[in-house]
């Protein structure tokens, strides 16, 4: 089915290249990966996004740190950090330092048992150069996967069993079995095949329905359990690039997109969109760190990055 209903534009910014839209806290949250900035959709849908911090390197994508207000894990430059409420930021691990290519983080999510996931690619989009990457509950970062062109999503079942990641550059979703309580994947199947157009952002909603942006088409499209698609949102933009589900009763999809790489863009390329649906959604997963409260500035391992371990079998 396509939506015949338009989707309204949310707030008057057009940005480059806005992902990782998320509803956490009464609110949804966005980046523009390529500027660093973290971002508010506003509650005026006639006013512009308002401004949460900006990192001095490309910001992929946050997820909310439990019990902590106003605090971060991101998918950010070429590793993981937090964000504290002033905008400080505590690197826990670059990954992707040294790579033989340049390389960045991109999207990445909290899964409901509070550890962070994120993808990471070549600026390039050089073939195979990614990876996606867990950050446990204890700070633990490790490559659970490698060889994915641009990785997009993740995104999680309700109770954490299964994970849905889009290998964007081939057209297709993955769907992997996950163990909840080690976050170890077991072998994929192939969720999605599209013949046009890219998987870039996902989210599931509460009957186990998969949404993705779908770049380079100017849809949005939503699959059934079994992945068969069930219904075609058409937008005026060419790259819808993130959604998430929110709004008070979780039934408002919203959609970001981008300008980057177009050379003539619309007046709508890079907007921020709203519609109703059907089945709703729920909040952001949050990260849930073993310890709560972060190291004091005379703590010597403040600064101190965790090893980052090797892919799991």
């Amino acid at each position: 089915m396509t939506a015949a209903v338009p989707p309204a534009v949310h707030g008057t910014d057009r940005l480059e290249l806005g992902e990782g839209i998320r509803w956490t806290d009464g609110r949804a949250v966005l980046t523009d990966i390529l500027s660093g900035r973290l971002l508010s959709a506003p509650d005026d849908p006639g006013a512009p996004l308002a401004h949460i911090t900006r990192l001095p390197c490309p910001l992929g994508a946050v997820a909310p740190v439990e019990g902590r207000p106003g605090h971060w894990i991101a998918a950010a430059g070429t590793g993981i950090c937090r964000i504290d409420d002033a905008g400080s930021v505590d690197w826990i691990a670059h990954p992707e330092d040294g790579a033989e290519v340049p390389m960045r983080m991109n999207d990445g999510v909290a899964d409901p048992q509070g550890r962070f996931w994120a993808g990471s690619m070549a600026y390039e989009a050089t073939e195979d150069a990614g990876s996606l990457y867990r950050v446990d509950r204890d700070g633990r970062v490790t490559r659970v996967l490698r060889d994915i062109t641009v990785p997009n999503g993740p995104a999680f079942s309700a109770d954490g069993t299964v994970m849905y990641l889009a290998d964007s550059a081939r057209g297709l979703v993955r769907r992997y079995p996950v163990d909840p309580v080690t976050g170890d994947l077991g072998e994929p199947d192939t969720h999605v095949t599209l013949s046009t157009g890219s998987p870039d952002g996902m989210t599931t909603d509460t009957e186990g329905g998969l949404w993705t942006a779908v770049w380079g088409t100017g849809q949005v499209h939503r699959y059934h359990p079994d992945g068969t698609l069930d219904r075609i949102v058409e937008l005026p933009a060419a790259q819808p690039a993130g959604l998430c589900l929110g709004g008070p009763d979780g039934r408002t999809l919203l959609v970001t997109s981008a300008r980057i790489g177009l050379s003539r863009p619309g007046p709508l390329d890079g907007a921020v969109f709203a519609l109703r649906v059907d089945v709703p959604g729920t909040p952001a997963a949050p990260y849930r760190p073993e310890h709560t409260k972060g190291p004091t500035p005379a703590d010597p391992d403040a600064a101190r990055e965790p090893a980052v371990r090797a892919d799991t079998p």
